[in-house]
């Protein structure tokens, strides 16, 4: 029999507490005035504007200034809400009901601390924007490859805490696996100083795994050691039209067994996301004549004296005579590359214009991915008349699959339905052994999700680290799981 929801509550002083006057006049006392942040400034919502959270907002500068605030919060059973870039979607950054908590932001904490070129590492604080740590790789020789659309905002802290994926993943993996060390404020305020530059290290548990992907709830995540990769020599792209999802998928591994591990993503993209881009007026670059079915999008690094290009045209060839494919771009140059990866990143702003009924960020097996795609129309059409944008990193069996208005209605007609929908999508992705989900974490919204579909013996052990770690419940209540 697995433990209760929220048993761990039970095992500290008491039931969290909200903020105070009291408890604000005693941080402000120890590190000043300055530490308050104007809790109005976005900290308290989402992008995407459907939820609003509450809380007093403190921006610490050093991690000893984090553990000296979590050792306030824990004398005084005050629950901390981690915030870095705030670009998390499904609402692990902000909490909008129950005790109204400390709200602490890693924004000050932004420093570069040390670049190793010969190891391939950098050292940073938790606070750094991702583009500024890319910007620090590539000035000593290297790249940081973790890449996703809000890098110009999203902070490393995030990143790590949700364990973030992007367009990379297919080559160089998800967050996890370019951390070497951390360093983590513990819900007591002690500081666990792991920050290892070490690629083998076989002493005991894996601390790091465990709180990458964690939201915050085991802890703050301050600093972490980043690996870095040489940078390609060369890079090149090309869009190219597929017949089907079967097609694309074909087309995958005929390109990796050609090039191997010089493809660093492969994106799937269908109709409907070029349609919205046209229908809400989002400038984007048009390579075809006609809006293609589907279609993916290459992309290729490869070493000096190699040519993408060429590789590009050859794997266009052999799949044009295999039937899995019918036309192609390829760029001439990098900022044609640029272009197309703008077609791929706009479509978020698309959908986000139409307005979702449903949004799902899921990960099926590679080989079932097809299937998926063709069951889940025709189940969605017994709940509602929708529009479907599938799109998503194809490389890596992670599936955007969101659903929208039909044409000339709006989402508000669906609130009755909205739920089903979910259910629906949900419900096939466990039969395909899938996951719900693939790379935004669970946060708040999905932890009724986490408790109906996840293994019953993992919500037991998940629950049983919550409560060694963070036994008064202080660390992102609410996140992850159910209190």
């Amino acid at each position: 029999m697995g433990l209760p929801p929220g048993y761990f509550w039970h095992k500290g002083k008491g039931m969290v507490q909200s903020v105070d006057d009291k408890f604000v006049a005693g941080l402000v006392a120890s590190h000043g005035e300055t530490l308050l942040r104007e809790s109005s400034a976005g900290y308290l919502t989402e992008p995407r504007g459907r939820w609003k959270g509450q809380g007093v907002v403190v921006a610490p500068r050093t991690t000893q200034e984090v553990a000296d605030i979590v050792r306030q919060c824990a004398a005084a059973d005050v629950g901390i809400v981690p915030y870095a870039g705030g670009t998390g979607l499904v609402s692990g950054q902000i909490k909008g009901d129950g005790a109204v908590p400390l709200v602490v932001s890693l924004e000050r904490m932004t420093a570069i601390r040390a670049v190793y070129p010969d190891e391939n590492v950098l050292v940073c604080d938790a606070g750094c924007i991702l583009a500024q740590v890319q910007e620090a790789a590539e000035a000593a020789g290297r790249m940081f490859p973790l890449s996703l659309a809000s890098e110009g905002t999203a902070r490393i802290g995030g990143l790590l805490g949700t364990n973030a994926g992007g367009v990379n993943v297919l080559r160089y993996g998800n967050a996890r696996a370019q951390v070497l060390g951390l360093e983590v404020v513990t819900a007591q305020g002690q500081i666990w100083h792991g920050l290892t530059r070490l690629r083998k290290d076989n002493t005991g548990y894996d601390l790091r795994d465990l709180m990458i992907g964690s939201e915050g709830t085991l802890g703050i995540i301050t600093a972490a050691a980043l690996k870095l990769v040489p940078r390609p020599a060369i890079e090149a792209a090309a869009l190219l039209v597929v017949p089907s999802p079967r097609a694309a998928l074909d087309l995958l591994s005929l390109a990796q067994g050609q090039i191997g591990e010089g493809i660093s993503a492969f994106e799937l993209i269908h109709r409907q996301g070029w349609e919205f881009l046209a229908e809400t007026g989002v400038p984007h670059a048009k390579p075809f004549g006609e809006i293609p079915e589907w279609s993916v999008l290459i992309d290729l690094g490869l070493g000096a004296g190699q040519s993408p290009q060429a590789a590009l045209e050859h794997l266009f060839e052999v799949a044009l005579d295999a039937g899995l494919v019918s036309d192609g771009v390829i760029a001439q140059s990098e900022a044609q590359r640029q272009a197309f990866w703008s077609i791929r990143e706009s479509i978020p702003e698309g959908n986000k214009r139409i307005g979702s009924i449903s949004s799902h960020d899921i990960g099926i097996p590679l080989s079932r991915i097809p299937e998926f795609i063709d069951v889940a129309p025709a189940e969605l059409a017994k709940v509602a008349d929708v529009r479907i944008n599938c799109f998503g990193h194809l490389g890596d069996g992670n599936l955007h699959y969101n659903v929208f208005p039909a044409k000339g209605r709006d989402r508000k007609d669906y609130d009755h339905v909205k739920a089903a929908v979910q259910e629906v999508i949900h419900d096939l992705v466990v039969q395909f052994e899938g996951s719900i989900s693939a790379e935004h974490g669970i946060g708040r919204h999905k932890v009724a999700d986490l408790e109906r579909y996840a293994d019953p013996q993992k919500l037991v052990m998940m629950r049983a680290i919550k409560a060694a770690l963070d036994p008064q419940g202080i660390m992102n209540p609410g996140a992850v799981l159910a209190v």
